[in-house]
């Protein structure tokens, strides 16, 4: 009896591993291929730094359509990182940077595309980020976040069966935040809102685009560009492991960064910068 029962078990499991296996593959032939490594797109012509709007240079070049107040704010950012200062960008210190500069594509992306989720692997000072395509509707209370909270929706655009268009909305942010290293300020109530489209090129499937609209209290108007993505053709490519902090010279105390010398001595990063506030040290007799 115990035989006729353990063959019933395999059998049963068997069906059910391969009732799995032919949902795995209804669930693969729908959604989008897009595994690999995904590289930021750069424009020939313009130096190669990493701005939000690809087409253009970062900072003012940006043209970004900001407020009069949040105009003067990415003025002040530029001044102070002229004079050694970080500006309005402080991830340079080592904290993450969020939406939208962690979608930047600083270093390569990796999507990872399942029923439920999708996955924004990135594992630089932004490690990664969540795409819930699951039905969910808003939560009541958002806890905020630096990537904050993503709801997307699937579309099969061309009707072939096959979903091709991932629509996202993102809300729920903490900051501070910056579209790119020159500080190029997103508001301080972190009320920003994007909406995206992401989808690969028909006419060319190396590029993968990211269409994002920025509705922030900083900018006039929201704020539509395309960010690019160039598909890493080795289909066993190298991922590089990087660390903001690791080897960074960047020293924050208070509200001062300082420089570390090469022969691991604490510099002034600015013209004239006192240095920072000893009291809890002894002082060394001279």
């Amino acid at each position: 009896m115990s035989d006729r029962i353990s063959a019933a078990t395999v059998v049963l499991t068997a069906a059910l591993m391969t009732a799995m296996g032919v949902a795995r593959a209804a669930d693969d032939a729908q959604y989008p291929d897009w595994k690999g490594k995904w590289e930021r797109f750069v424009v020939p012509g313009l130096p190669g730094q990493p701005s939000h709007d690809q087409t253009r240079p970062w900072g003012r070049g940006q043209q970004a359509p900001l407020t009069a107040e949040y105009q003067a704010v990415l003025e002040a950012s530029i001044a102070d990182q002229a004079r050694g200062g970080l500006g309005n960008f402080p991830t340079t210190a080592g904290r993450a940077a969020g939406m939208p500069n962690m979608m930047m594509a600083f270093g390569p992306l990796e999507w990872v595309v399942t029923p439920e989720v999708t996955y924004v692997l990135i594992g630089w000072h932004d490690h990664y980020r969540r795409i819930y395509t699951d039905g969910r509707d808003w939560p009541a209370d958002i806890e905020p976040t630096f990537s904050g909270y993503s709801i997307g929706r699937w579309i099969d655009e061309d009707g072939d069966g096959r979903y091709d268009v991932l629509e996202v909305e993102s809300r729920g942010f903490k900051g501070p935040r910056a579209f790119d290293e020159t500080g190029l300020p997103l508001h301080v109530d972190n009320q920003s809102v994007f909406k995206e489209r992401i989808f690969r090129d028909k006419a060319d499937p190396r590029i993968l685009h990211d269409e994002i609209t920025t509705i922030d209290h900083a900018l006039t108007r929201p704020w539509t560009v395309d960010k690019r993505y160039v598909h890493n053709p080795d289909p066993h490519p190298d991922w590089q492991e990087f660390y903001t902090t690791e080897n960074n010279l960047q020293i924050v105390i208070g509200k001062q960064n300082y420089f570390l010398s090469g022969d691991g001595m604490l510099m002034p990063a600015q013209k004239n910068q006192a240095p920072p506030d000893l009291r809890y040290f002894e002082q060394t007799p001279k």
